[in-house]
């Protein structure tokens, strides 16, 4: 593991954006689902989206204060392929 002094604020923020970027969108497809399969009141789903759309904004606010884009989130698992889905 190469440690530069000058990058790693930006290199743990990248870590932590990766992981609620990976937990907002699990979080998103539950709701999907739920709201598919009619498990929520309308109030329920209004709550939840805008919830999900206020994260989605926040995210986009740290990632441009580390100057990350959302694609700099998606780690490379090698044969793995990428941990995020592509296009999300």
């Amino acid at each position: 593991m190469d440690l530069d002094p000058d990058t790693v604020e930006r290199d743990l923020a990248q870590l932590v954006l990766t992981v609620v970027e990976l937990l907002r969108q699990l979080m998103e497809r539950q709701a999907l689902r739920r709201v598919e399969t009619g498990e929520l009141t309308p109030e329920q789903e209004e709550r939840i989206g805008i919830t999900l759309m206020l994260l989605e904004d926040r995210m986009g606010q740290l990632r441009d204060t580390f100057g990350l884009r959302p694609e700099d989130l998606n780690i490379d698992l090698g044969p793995l392929g990428p941990l995020l889905p592509r296009g999300d």
